[in-house]
């Protein structure tokens, strides 16, 4: 079984969804996953379907507007922001919506979120992967910014996103967390970090995260979840931008080979 490799939009920024999903099919990427922010485009079912046709790309996960840069996306209700992003989903006939755990601050919200996902994902029938994060570091404090915790690994989700640049800023190990997770890893977020203060989300292979191994594993466990290319591109030109999405593109598919005594199918 093949495993997809998308490209979030996310990885375009600031640049449009309608680049992305033109981006994505030049260099032959498999689908989308559509990052709901200020762009209009990411909002709106029908835009998104006509990309998705126009450009031969399913549109796999919707990242609901959970971050701090989108905190006033489709308003201040959290669950309001969730509801969307699934019937987003539904409407374009992505599997899967990403979300972040709640912020400390936002007490209500995380006193009712497991059980409000769970109750999501059975009303539903859609996947609803809740990303691992990371504690906020300066360089004399650590602030504990989420609500029940930013390691997903010991709560009772059923199913997680593994980002590998939030796992380098936490410290996290990110190979025994894919197999820590085991069938309640869903999504995979393929980036790359050196382990700083700041969410790097470099190009695979350029920081110091596991990138092939943890890809390798899911290939030789039959994984069938969707890895989706969530790097920073804002400091490169357009020229630039282009070969480390070519390059992250390629590290995925070579990682991704079966190798001898896989049990992949």
């Amino acid at each position: 079984m093949t495993i997809r490799v998308g490209l979030s939009t996310a990885s375009l920024y600031p640049d449009n969804a309608a680049t992305a999903f033109a981006t994505a099919a030049r260099l032959g990427y498999d689908a989308i996953e559509v990052m709901v922010w200020t762009d209009p485009v990411t909002q709106e079912a029908g835009a998104l379907r006509a990309l998705s046709e126009l450009h031969g790309l399913p549109v796999v996960s919707i990242h609901a507007p959970t971050l701090l840069l989108t905190q006033r996306v489709w308003g201040t209700d959290p669950w309001g922001k969730v509801d969307r992003s699934i019937e987003l989903a539904l409407e374009v006939g992505a599997s899967t919506v990403v979300l972040h755990p709640p912020f400390r601050w936002q007490r209500e919200y995380a006193a009712g979120f497991v059980d409000g996902i769970a109750l999501r994902e059975h009303d539903h029938g859609i996947t609803l992967a809740v990303e691992n994060m990371y504690p906020w570091r300066t360089a004399r404090r650590e602030v504990m910014a989420y609500l029940p915790h930013w390691d997903p690994v010991d709560q009772p989700y059923d199913n997680v996103t593994l980002d590998l640049s939030h796992t380098a800023t936490a410290g996290s190990d990110a190979l025994e967390m894919a197999q820590r997770l085991g069938s309640r890893l869903a999504h995979l977020h393929l980036a790359d970090g050196l382990g700083s203060f700041l969410d790097e989300h470099l190009v695979p292979g350029r920081g110091t995260q596991p990138c092939a191994e943890v890809l390798e594993h899911l290939a030789d466990t039959a994984w069938t979840g969707d890895v989706v290319v969530e790097v920073s591109t804002r400091k490169g030109d357009r020229e630039q931008r282009e070969v480390d999405l070519a390059a992250s593109l390629a590290f995925a598919r070579l990682a991704l080979m079966p190798t001898r005594g896989s049990s992949r199918i």
